[in-house]
């Protein structure tokens, strides 16, 4: 009897002691199921959560990995006034953020608070990684690791703590954003970075492991890994929306959508432009539609009135449907200067639409084969491409599109099963689990045999 007691009395004070490492976790941030087993803690950082894939993809990748065996917390900064808030996003999927205030987009002297700020942080939640999203998140919260690393008493034997430090590159700065200097400047601090402070460096295709790695000189080949985005299929899917009927666009019509922030990089002013001239030189009924918001929202609306297109051009500002706003389009355009993997473009061929786009990035990596080039401009197998900033050629694509409705078809549906193998959710949270696992130096878990395996991106 007396055994009986003590074997109970160890199981509740081990009860007891599971319970208070579960607080411990929940109150340093961690979310996750916290069982008994050791689970990996990862610590995410981007520099704030503004419309966007990156957004999406930290909030998918903090809920995603908890039932993968992992204990996540995210942390992420502030938003600039004007700036479109996506926080909403995280909240529906249960994922509460650590925000530090001093945390956003730009560049000065309050960013030594933040290195302090997550240095702390990471004192407290002791990671075994810390993984940084973006360039700004990604200079701080790599210094911030590397502190943490090394401000341990077994400094003095030459032992660091074990964390790893991965960094993904959503895009990058390194052009269509800064002037000839300080580019330069950013470049050299990125070198810097990805030599002294990364073990990983994580790029969305492989034209942007060629740009960074060998156009830029970034980090070594042997860090880059090539894991493309991830997306949850089914909220694009299952989303609807009624975009033609409350624009008053008819059947008859073809709609053609952009969808992005209104800022310098999206370079709007070349889709309007090359409307404008698409207008000139055909007479198809068409709507142009401008999904997002952003401070070049009343510049681009002059613009409209200047090339005497506004009747032809609508402005819906920001909408938590864009995801699938594109089921309601015949096109989908991107005219920017610079993209990682854009986001749009991937959620309009899960839609089933085909795509125009300038040719940066990792947009051909998105476009499947090529077939031809003519009057300027590529057909590949899931839309047309065109060289970045040239509105004739796009306008060219414009009306070729919109002559050829059969061909439209043909690609949004190629696209569409591009996208579904290629490009879910699930696989993305797998690629990522296996290499936290290597990381780590552990064994990856066993991809359930229900699922479809990954595609090939070690590089």
């Amino acid at each position: 009897m007396r055994d009986r007691r003590d074997s109970q009395s160890r199981l509740s004070q081990g009860s007891d002691i599971e319970l208070t490492r579960q607080q411990q976790l929940t109150n340093a941030g961690f979310t996750g199921s916290h069982s008994s087993t050791p689970r990996l803690r990862v610590v995410r950082i981007i520099d704030r959560l503004n419309i966007g894939g990156p957004s999406k993809h930290v909030v998918w990748l903090t809920a995603g990995l908890n039932a993968a065996g992992f204990d996540t917390a995210l942390i992420t900064g502030t938003l600039p006034a004007g700036e479109g808030d996506m926080s909403y996003f995280a909240r529906a999927a249960g994922v509460r953020p650590l925000v530090i205030s001093e945390l956003s987009r730009e560049i000065g002297l309050r960013d030594v608070v933040v290195i302090a700020k997550l240095l702390l942080r990471l004192v407290k939640l002791r990671p075994d990684i810390v993984h940084t999203h973006k360039a700004k998140a990604g200079a701080v919260g790599r210094l911030a690791a590397m502190i943490y690393k090394w401000a341990t008493p077994s400094i003095f034997w030459l032992r660091p703590r074990k964390c790893r430090i991965v960094h993904t590159y959503h895009g990058h700065i390194f052009h269509g954003y800064y002037g000839r200097v300080r580019t330069g400047l950013f470049v050299a601090i990125e070198r810097v970075l990805a030599r002294i402070c990364t073990d990983r460096v994580i790029v969305l295709s492989e034209q942007q492991s060629r740009e960074i790695c060998g156009k830029y000189r970034i980090g070594r080949t042997e860090q880059f890994r090539v894991i493309p985005l991830g997306f949850d299929l089914e909220e694009i899917e299952s989303t609807r929306t009624n975009l033609r009927e409350e624009l008053g666009i008819s059947d008859e019509q073809t709609a053609i959508g952009i969808v992005g922030r209104l800022c310098e990089v999206k370079n709007h002013e070349m889709f309007l432009e090359a409307a404008a001239r698409m207008l000139r030189d055909s007479s198809a009924r068409v709507r142009f539609v401008i999904v997002g918001d952003g401070h070049l929202r009343k510049h681009l609306d002059e613009k409209c009135i200047e090339l005497g297109i506004s009747e032809a051009v609508v402005f819906t500002g920001f909408r938590e449907d864009a995801a699938s706003i594109s089921r309601e389009l015949d096109l989908v355009a991107l005219t920017s200067f610079n993209e990682g993997t854009p986001l749009t473009l991937i959620e309009a061929m899960c839609c089933g639409r085909p795509v125009l786009a300038t040719e940066v990035g990792g947009v051909e990596d998105l476009m499947g084969e090529r077939r031809d080039e003519i009057d300027g401009f590529r057909i590949w197998d899931h839309g047309v491409t065109v060289p970045s900033g040239d509105v004739d050629a796009f306008a060219r694509a414009l009306r070729f599109l919109i002559e050829h409705p059969g061909l439209r078809r043909e690609m949004g549906k190629q696209a569409r099963a591009f996208v579904t193998i290629r490009m879910s959710k699930e696989r993305l949270l797998r690629d990522l689990q296996r290499m936290y696992m290597e990381l780590a130096g552990l064994s990856a878990e066993v991809v359930p045999s229900n699922e479809p395996q990954p595609i090939a991106q070690s590089h």
